[in-house]
């Protein structure tokens, strides 16, 4: 394949001199005038997706190989599907197997309109080394501005299990046998200049021999500038639950933020195969499972009562006219029609819920609380719940601590709950909504979930691999909290491994005009593996982080907060749960109040 795109690119040397090869061979191949934007599926040139009994109708990789029809259509990745993923909306290519799907990047002109924060791009890389396939490209906006932009898509065999979009069982080869490997493929998403209308985007040039830069499909991502989360909880990992068959989960969920409208959304995150939601409602709650009124209906892709969640994909209800009290519980109610044998999970809810009777059907609609019999403790599905109106969010990217383990269950205690009663208790500063987004045993630089399977592991992927789902993509996010590390040091990585990861998380957030602050790591002598060796690191991270080099715009010191004056490597006795790790509720109720609230907003800190 490569040999063939260079021998193409001499040719139009020869006869375009005036523009360089790779767009020239790019726009002939395409059949693209130079420079006109042209709709990315008429600049398809690639042909990745085979079915089973004619695998040699595709070759992806310039070797023969190629994605699986069927495995595709079992993830729920139908030709044509509309697919969510952080927050964008991605169109599948509507074409059949063995028809060109995608493009390898060449310095074409897409056509491209809309206005947010960011451009996602759906892409894979295939070389013969596995290495990424990059380059830079450029965006066109209506005021006649541009902007460049790095886009670097893991490769489809090789690439990390724990960023992907999907993975896929087989790999489809020309001799026509399938060969039982995982096939990935990647969201991947870079800035916008804000306030700006895109206009076009010229895809990367060529890459070089290395590896070729593959893309599906493209569009614009929103940030919903109108909208404020309320609440939020990161998916954490992969579980079996169940079986669960024609059952509603009713789950409780702390509304921080209110507002006159809103809407939930749902991720079938790290699934093998797709969800289908029968029915879903929002209420306030009364007691238990029961509802102070009647729940109101939420419907999909406007009006729909029920939805299909691909593999690897999010759902948003359509906003309804729900008025969401500020600092009050919400049941939201999902009827699941099916078989669920496996669901991606928040594990570590410190709150119970409800589930219907085996075989109870859509009890989305209940006001009292009887056919709900069985509790649990964690939030399967529901990652949100937005509200119209308000300035933003702030977001709390965190581990254990912030998760609240060992807070009061059901109580609302954890540290960004407090943090967000005192935005709502003032009127000086934006009144910013709060979003938890820690997961408990959750670390920095490594995964503790490996991104693909069923896993008893709930650690999550790395702070890293899930900042673009649990930060840069929520709705209208403003500022961002680090307070992470801990599980880290202890658990063997270095404090320059550390330091480098939450340099990167700041840069990241930064691109995307987010304020970046982060909080020291907290003492925890006494723990059963708190050693001076971690210690020693936690130091380390903690001096990096006081030192305010610039790579973040403030920082919070929550290891002064709740050491001990007399002995400052362990936490202060009327703080500690009793682990010696963990603050209790006094202690994160500290955490929550000497966070000054100007240092969080932009501009003001």
């Amino acid at each position: 394949m490569r040999v063939r795109r260079r021998a193409t690119a001499l040719a139009l040397l020869l006869t375009a001199t005036a523009l360089p090869a790779a767009t020239a061979a790019a726009s002939a191949r395409a059949g693209q005038r130079p420079g006109h934007p042209l709709p990315l599926a008429r600049l398809f040139d690639n042909k990745a997706i085979s079915d089973n009994a004619q695998p040699d109708a595709a070759d992806f990789d310039g070797a023969g190989h190629s994605l699986s029809a069927q495995d595709l259509t079992a993830a729920g990745w139908r030709p044509g599907s509309s697919l969510g993923i952080d927050g964008a909306r991605l169109g599948w290519p509507r074409t059949a197997p063995g028809a060109p799907d995608n493009v390898v990047a060449d310095g074409q002109a897409v056509a491209l309109h809309g206005r947010g924060g960011a451009l996602t791009f759906l892409v894979a890389g295939t070389g013969a080394d596995g290495v990424p396939a990059a380059g830079t490209g450029t965006v066109h906006y209506r005021d006649g501005s541009r902007s460049a932009y790095e886009l670097s898509a893991p490769d489809w065999r090789s690439g990390p299990l724990s960023t992907k979009a999907v993975g896929l069982p087989h790999i489809n080869g020309a001799d026509g046998h399938s060969e039982p490997a995982v096939a990935r493929l990647y969201a991947v998403s870079v800035p916008l200049r804000a306030g700006r209308e895109v206009a076009s985007v010229a895809l990367p040039r060529d890459p070089g021999p290395a590896a070729d830069l593959h893309v599906f499909a493209v569009s614009v991502r929103s940030n919903s500038p109108t909208r404020t989360g309320s609440w939020s909880a990161s998916t954490a990992g992969y579980r079996a639950v169940g079986p669960w068959t024609d059952r509603t989960l009713r789950l409780v969920v702390h509304a921080g933020a209110g507002g006159p409208r809103a809407r939930i959304r749902l991720a079938n995150t790290f699934a093998a195969a797709p969800v289908d939601i029968g029915a879903a409602s929002v209420a306030v709650q009364d007691a238990g499972a029961a509802a102070h009124s009647a729940p109101v209906p939420l419907t999909f892709g406007r009006g729909r009562t029920g939805t299909r969640i691909p593999a690897g994909a999010e759902a948003v209800s359509d906003p309804v006219g729900f008025r969401a009290p500020a600092d009050t519980n919400l049941l939201v109610s999902i009827h699941l029609p099916g078989t669920v044998t496996a669901a991606p999970v928040h594990q570590e809810a410190a709150q119970v819920s409800y589930l219907s009777a085996p075989g109870g059907g859509d009890r989305t609609g209940d006001v009292d609380g009887a056919a709900f019999p069985e509790t649990m403790t964690i939030w399967p599905f529901l990652t949100g719940v937005d509200v119209d109106g308000g300035p933003g969010s702030v977001v709390a990217l965190g581990d254990s601590i912030t998760d609240g383990v060992k807070s009061t269950s059901g109580a609302n205690r954890r540290w960004p709950d407090v943090l967000a009663r005192r935005f709502r208790s003032q009127t000086a500063l934006p009144r910013y909504g709060v979003l938890n987004h820690g997961i408990s045993a959750n670390r920095i630089v490594t995964d503790r979930y490996q991104g693909d399977g069923v896993s008893t592991d709930t650690g999550g992927v790395s702070a890293q691999h899930r900042l673009e789902r649990d930060v840069l993509a929520q709705p209208a996010a403003r500022t961002v909290i680090v307070f992470e590390g801990i599980n880290d040091v202890r658990w063997g990585t270095s404090a320059d491994e550390v330091i480098a990861g939450l340099r990167a998380i700041a840069r990241r957030a930064h691109e995307r005009g987010l304020r970046a602050v982060a909080a020291t790591i907290a003492p925890c002598e006494g723990y059963k593996d708190c050693t001076p060796v971690v210690e020693d690191r936690r130091q380390s991270v903690n001096a990096f982080l006081r030192a305010a080099d610039g790579a973040f715009d403030a920082t919070l010191d929550f290891d002064a907060v709740v050491r001990d004056p007399q002995h400052p490597r362990r936490m202060l006795p009327a703080y500690d749960s009793g682990d010696h790790l963990h603050p209790g509720d006094a202690g994160l109720k500290a955490l929550g109040e000497a966070v000054d609230l100007r240092a969080l907003v932009p501009g003001r800190g």
